[in-house]
């Protein structure tokens, strides 16, 4: 048996002259939690439809256990839907909603009230089965819409921005509910949302998406510790990118100053961009640091401060569990593992 339930291969998709997605590659191994992400227009959600099957590719192969499924319409494939606006019935209690897809299977009413007390069960709403829909909460329709889905017991879920209508707090927590759900069941969920912390609380696998193209694919720690382009880096997580030159192996400048690095295979010379997170910069006294600079402004942000230092014509941004009052001047410290180094994008030849 494969380990990938889900492939994309070459898929294109246009509408009319619109082209939403660009030649796709990519997979999904059997029980992954796969997060699509990227902002709005991405493409993210027309990859969902495709799979789902409610979008048929322009081109391209999408395979599910090596068999191409891209003409077969949504009821014939082993994938279920959970949607933004989770689509409950509100003419019908709980249990009905939950229900609702063994009853058009007609199966065995005893085994329908078996599967649906362990649903709620499974969704902590344990009792819920006579409430109505409209005296549910946000966080408790959402937990109904995804029971519905998956008393159908898919291969895949597919969950298309299922936390977007949530409050923060409750947000969070649907996060770890959603994981614990997923490890639990053990099926494969390919989640589509354009928070990036959703995107590294729960996935195994992030699939990075901008303008219809693949930017990166790895797992959280590779996509945040190692983004590949400038955009990767500046839209997981937050960044601060300069222009450098990479004048040998391990060996880069910039903002006016050579720094040991962990990078290689650079051409001699070669123009990069030089990726560094706000929290691997060290603050000390402006004798101490590789660069100095002068505080611009400082954020209280609960769990540390964030300054803004200026350093000859560059802004670096810094998380600090210690402050630097606005006006001081500072030394910055920055490790060779925490500076990353990536090509100069250039732009693709348009299709």
């Amino acid at each position: 048996m494969t380990l990938n339930i889900i492939e994309l291969k070459n898929v294109c998709k246009y509408f009319g002259e619109h082209k939403a997605l660009i030649d796709m590659n990519f997979y999904v191994r059997r029980n992954e939690f796969v997060t699509l992400l990227g902002p709005s227009g991405c493409g993210k959600t027309t990859t969902l439809r495709l799979i789902g099957g409610f979008e048929h590719p322009t081109s391209g192969e999408i395979l599910f256990e090596d068999t191409n499924i891209a003409d077969l319409p949504p009821y014939k494939r082993k994938v279920n839907t959970v949607f933004q606006k989770y689509a409950l019935f509100p003419h019908m209690d709980v249990y009905d909603n939950i229900a609702f897809g063994l009853k058009v299977k007609k199966m065995n009413k005893s085994l329908i009230d078996k599967k649906v007390k362990e649903m709620l069960s499974l969704v902590n709403l344990k009792g819920f089965e006579k409430r109505s829909i409209d005296s549910l909460s946000g966080g408790q329709q959402q937990r109904i819409a995804i029971a519905r889905a998956l008393i159908n017991e898919p291969d895949v879920l597919l969950l298309d921005e299922p936390l977007g209508a949530l409050d923060l707090k409750l947000r969070k927590g649907m996060q770890i509910e959603l994981k614990r759900i997923q490890q639990r069941l053990g099926i494969t969920f390919i989640f589509v949302t354009h928070d990036q912390e959703e995107a590294l609380t729960m996935s195994d696998k992030i699939i990075v998406m901008k303008d219809g193209r693949l930017q990166q694919i790895g797992t959280p720690e590779d996509i945040y510790n190692e983004p590949e382009n400038a955009f990767v880096a500046d839209f997981i997580g937050e960044s601060t990118i300069v222009d450098g030159i990479m004048h040998e192996d391990f060996l880069v400048e910039f903002a006016g100053c050579k720094f040991r690095c962990v990078d290689k295979g650079f051409g001699k010379k070669e123009n990069v961009d030089v990726v560094i997170r706000p929290e691997d910069i060290k603050v000390v006294g402006s004798d101490e640091g590789m660069l100095v600079g002068m505080v611009q402004s400082v954020i209280f942000k609960g769990v540390h401060y964030e300054m803004i230092v200026k350093s000859g014509n560059h802004l670096f941004k810094i998380h600090s569990t210690k402050m630097a009052p606005v006006g001081k001047q500072v030394g910055l410290i920055i490790e060779p593992n925490d500076i990353h180094i990536m090509k100069k994008e250039r732009v693709k030849d348009e299709e």
